[in-house]
This record gives C-alpha cells, sequence and structure tokens, in this order.
C-alpha cells in the first residue's frame, strides 16, 4: 500500500491532494487502485507542525504529512498487514451541534462579552461545552468532564485538551455565562429574526415547573407548590416561558416554586417589553393566566390578547350553546361561533369538538361508573351492619369518593338519613340530577376563549390559541430531551445557570427542527442527532516499510442513509481533521 499525491491548480494556486493506494494484480498486468482520499496537505498545516516538534525539542517517530516542499515524486510503501484504526471519537453530532451553535453567532457573542483574562481556556468555549452536551447527551458537569467530552472530536474541533475540561471549570463557566443572560436574549432574537424571518407580532406564554434532588436549602427560589411532574414531596421552581408564533423560543423567567401563574402576567410582559420594546403583538395565553386585573392590565396602551376563558364563564354561554344558528366549521369536527361581550370591547369564541365531546364524555361516564360502584358498596355494607354506624364517617366517606371523581360529582345528590328498625341507624339516599346530566349534554367538547382583537376570523382565532400546543411541547422537549429535571445544583446561581444552558440547547433543538423540516425531514431532531453520532472519526495509521509512522486524522464516510440526509441539510461532512497539538500553533 502506498501514499501518492496530486497537485491541481485552483485559481492560480496548487493544491495537492493525497490518495492511499495499492498494488493489484489484474491479468500480466500491476496497477494502483485507490483505497481511500485522504484530502489536501496545506502549507500552513506543514508550518505548525514543523514549529510544534522544533518547540517541544522531541525527534518525530516518522514522517509527518505535512511535511516542506518538495513532496516526494515517488511512491512511498506503507505495510499493508499493520495498517491500524486508533483515537475513536464521536464526530457527527457534536460537529453539527457546533455548526448551530456558530451559525446563532454565540462563540462571537460571548468572546465579546466575556473579557480574556488568564483563564487557560476561553469561557466562550466552555459555554460551549456545556450546551452542545446538553444538546447531544444530557447529563451532569461531572459526566461531561470524565466521560462525555473525551469520546467526542470537541477537543478536535474546539482545540482544548480533554484534561482540561474538569467539572470545576465547567462550574465556573456557569457562572460566568449567567450574568449574560438579558444579552443573549436580545442576541437571540435578532439572529431569529435573521435566520428564519420570524415575526414577533404574536408571542405564546406558559408556565411548568421543574423539581430538585435534595434540599435546596441555598436557593431562596425553591418551594413546595403544584407540581407538573407529579413530585409534589419535592422543592422546585416555576420556569415562565414565551416563544414566538413559530415556536422558537425569545425568552423565559425563573419563579419561585410556590407561584402561582396567574400573579406572573404582569411581570413577564413588562419584562419582554423592556427587552423587546412595545411593538403591536398579540399575546397567547391559556386560562391558568386569567383573571380580570390581568386583563385590565393587558388592555392599557392598547395591548391585544387572545386567551382561554376559565371553565366556569361556558355557563354564561348555556344560551348561545343550546342555538344552532351562527356556527362554523374550521375544520372537520369542530366549529366555533363569535359572542360580543355587553360592553363591545371583547369578542367571545365560543368552541366545539366533537373529539373532544367524545373524551369528556367518556370521562364523566368512567368517573360516575366509579360514584355509582363506591355508593352501591357503601349500601350494601350500611344493610349488612348488625350494629349502629357513625353518620358522620360515611358522610366523610362519601366525600372523599366524590372528592376523587369531581368530574361526575355534581350528577349526584346524596343524603345520609335516619332508619329507624335497621340495626346500622343510616340509610342511604341517592337522586340523580337532571339538569347537570342536561348540562352535560350541552358542554361536553365546548370551551371559551376571549380576545380583543376584532379583525381576526374565527379560524384564525382559533388556529392561533391552538399554537399555545408549541410552548407546551418545549416544555415536553425540555423535561425529556434535554433533561432539565430534576435539577441536582443547590445553590440559586447555579440553578439559573443549569436553567439558561438548557434553554440555550433548546435554541439550537428549535432550529434544527426548523432546518430539518424545511428539508422535508420531519420535525425530530433527536432521529437526527442520534443518526450522525455513528459518524467518529479516526486516527489512519500507516506504517512505512523503513519503521516510522504515519497518522491521518479522518472523518469515517458516511453511510448512504447518513449521506442522504446530509444532502437534504445541505451539509458537506469534512474528511479529515487537523490534530488538535497542530491547529493550536
Amino acid at each position: 500500500m502506498y501514499l501518492r499525491h496530486t497537485t491541481v491548480r485552483k485559481n492560480g494556486k496548487p493544491h495537492t491532494y493525497w490518495r492511499l493506494v495499492r498494488s493489484v494484480r489484474k491479468g500480466a498486468k500491476v496497477v494502483q487502485e485507490t483505497v481511500a482520499t485522504l484530502g489536501e496537505l496545506d502549507a500552513e498545516g506543514r508550518a505548525k507542525a514543523r514549529a510544534l516538534a522544533e518547540s517541544l525539542g522531541v525527534r518525530r517517530r516518522g514522517p509527518s504529512l505535512f511535511d516542506p516542499e518538495p513532496l516526494p515524486s515517488r511512491p512511498v510503501p506503507v505495510r499493508l498487514d499493520r495498517v491500524r484504526l486508533e483515537r475513536p471519537r464521536a464526530f457527527g453530532a457534536v460537529w453539527l451541534g457546533l455548526q448551530l451553535w456558530q451559525a446563532f453567532r454565540f462563540d462571537a457573542f460571548l468572546a465579546q462579552r466575556m473579557q480574556r483574562g488568564r483563564e487557560d481556556v476561553p469561557w466562550p468555549t466552555m459555554a460551549a461545552v456545556l450546551v452542545l452536551a446538553r444538546l447531544c447527551e444530557p447529563s451532569s458537569e461531572l459526566h461531561i468532564a470524565e466521560d462525555w467530552y473525551r469520546a467526542t472530536a470537541l477537543d478536535d474541533l474546539l482545540g482544548v485538551a480533554p484534561e482540561k475540561v474538569n467539572d470545576d471549570r465547567l462550574y465556573r463557566a456557569l457562572d460566568e455565562v449567567l450574568p449574560l443572560k438579558s444579552e443573549l436574549e436580545k442576541h437571540l432574537r435578532g439572529r431569529i429574526g435573521e435566520l428564519f424571518g420570524a415575526k414577533y407580532e404574536l408571542l405564546l406564554y406558559d408556565m411548568t415547573s421543574t423539581y430538585f434532588e435534595g434540599r435546596a436549602e441555598r436557593d431562596r427560589l425553591a418551594a413546595r407548590g403544584h407540581s407538573s411532574d407529579q413530585r409534589p414531596d419535592c422543592k422546585q421552581v416555576t420556569i415562565a416561558l414565551v416563544v414566538t408564533r413559530e415556536g422558537l423560543p425569545l425568552g423565559y423567567e425563573v419563579f419561585a416554586g410556590n407561584r402561582v401563574g396567574v400573579t406572573t402576567v404582569e411581570e413577564i410582559v413588562t419584562a419582554m417589553e423592556e427587552k423587546h420594546g412595545r411593538a403591536e403583538r398579540i399575546w397567547v395565553m391559556d386560562r391558568g393566566m386569567v383573571c380580570e386585573d390581568n386583563l385590565a392590565f393587558l388592555r392599557e396602551d392598547g395591548r391585544r390578547y387572545l386567551v382561554g376563558a376559565l371553565r366556569g364563564d361556558l355557563r354564561k354561554f348555556a344560551k348561545e350553546l343550546a342555538d344552532k344558528r351562527d356556527w362554523k366549521d374550521v375544520r372537520e369536527g369542530l366549529e366555533v361561533k363569535l359572542v360580543a361581550s355587553p360592553d363591545g370591547n371583547e369578542t367571545f369564541v365560543l368552541c366545539r369538538s366533537q373529539d373532544r365531546r367524545e373524551k369528556e364524555k367518556a370521562m364523566h361516564g368512567r368517573f360516575a361508573a366509579r360514584i355509582d360502584a363506591g355508593l352501591a358498596s357503601l349500601r350494601r355494607r350500611i344493610d349488612g351492619a348488625k350494629k349502629p354506624l357513625d353518620r358522620g364517617t360515611i358522610e366523610r366517606q362519601i366525600g372523599r369518593l366524590f372528592q376523587r371523581n369531581s368530574r361526575a360529582a355534581g350528577k349526584y345528590d346524596v343524603s345520609v338519613v335516619e332508619r329507624r328498625g335497621h340495626p346500622s341507624g343510616v340509610g342511604l339516599v341517592v337522586k340523580i340530577r337532571e339538569d347537570w346530566s342536561d348540562w352535560a349534554d350541552l358542554s361536553e367538547g365546548a370551551y371559551v376563549l376571549r380576545t380583543n382583537v376584532a379583525d381576526w376570523t374565527p379560524e384564525e382565532l382559533w388556529r392561533t390559541y391552538i399554537q399555545l400546543t408549541d410552548a407546551e411541547a418545549a416544555f415536553r422537549i425540555h423535561k425529556s430531551d434535554l433533561s432539565i429535571r430534576p435539577v441536582w445544583h443547590q445553590t440559586a446561581e447555579r440553578v439559573q445557570a443549569h436553567i439558561l444552558v438548557c434553554f440555550l440547547a433548546y435554541v439550537l433543538w428549535k432550529t434544527l427542527e426548523q432546518w430539518q423540516s424545511r428539508a422535508g425531514l420531519g420535525n425530530s431532531p433527536r432521529t437526527v442527532l442520534t443518526e450522525l453520532a455513528r459518524i467518529q472519526s479516526h486516527d489512519v495509521v500507516l506504517p512505512l516499510a523503513d519503521g516510522r509512522d504515519l497518522r491521518l486524522r479522518c472523518v469515517v464516510r458516511p453511510d448512504r442513509a447518513q449521506a442522504l440526509l446530509l444532502q437534504r441539510l445541505g451539509l458537506d461532512l469534512p474528511t479529515r481533521l487537523r490534530p488538535r497539538e497542530l491547529a493550536r500553533m
């Protein structure tokens, strides 16, 4: 096996390309067959390699592929039986993540804001490591330092040796990047507009919680409250997220774990206006954020909104629900009706979904069946009693039964009465409320929206409100794919920095989602990252016949599926890497 080179002139400049070839006998002739194309070896790389060898004062074990001119014109013999691969590294996913990071110019932005001091590794580089790890393989800072980083090709891509990526440096990087949160959000807004042409006339706002492992005694925001994760036993913080119409993240705030969503609206709206101005925009929120004080605040200075009305407000529209006129089909199985408020300042949007109706009807039936079974069991126990039963105990049992099945509790009117001549001394009287059943038949599948937007069609209003699912999806991705929970940090600043890193990773996630969606590749970034994670870089070691070694750091050629994926994304995967120790010279 031999190394051969070919010199080609492009734009008046010579370019030398190397190939690994082998001799193959074909009949009476011996021909050279290309085994691998190794790429171009530029003069700059050769100079850096030579300078490195001289500065270290060591004798190179074999000739470098960056040797000075003139390049040998004769074949270089290679021991085919000793060719080997060394130093496998995960390449594809981290390389793609770095492309996304650089596309948002986070590297340049942080380099301008983080003044270089005495640190051995620049803080912007460490911030990139934290975010890329959260995107590609969410884990703790300790796992990044001890296992993940050294198994990836980031040391070549970023020029930072694995031994310099330790947990202490990663923790300090969290501390360094946190003060830039507001500036990062402003920078993000500009880049989203440039990359995607996003408009900010519509903002979607929602909240969730994320819980702690440990006592979190040093974080004043850590508190017990309503848990979106069904972990009421743990302290938590609540996170408010604002996204654009396209689901692209614009900003977030962190509140105490016992903070109720309805109390955060004024604070969030004010914060977003301070960062991004008070341009004409429409705020979209679910009914958990709604109260009359919040709506009055939003109406100040002409703010517009589209929100979910409280469930109890639906009863105010019983007459309109029963009236079959003026309903408009938005899509199959869904119809809406507009109802003006008495003062004319708002419009209520009555929505009725067939799928939702069937779901609620089944839910009511399930809860009613449980209540029927519970009451029947209680009646049998009363009828079979041989001694007096305590009336208060029975009433509490009925209360717990209704509490567990509250969505159907209104169907029943149950009373415990005195029962003379029976050992138990009590009896059970159950009546079915026909008015509840009539209202359930009328209201199942129906809900109400309210808005002060006067120039939109019913279809536009409904479709816009449904886009709140993008904010809900953002929380699911944060929790499942980016592992924002549980929070292991115990100090307030580290918790805030952890959430910021997750937020930046979500920015890259949504960018990749938009990218692949426009390329016709669906909307599952994890699938793309997992597929590209299988692409590795290796050192190809070529033993020469005279006992010396040549070492090439190459990227494995993608298989057909990976090549098609890269092609659809418009990406050109590099074929060779310059080793980190050479690239840093």
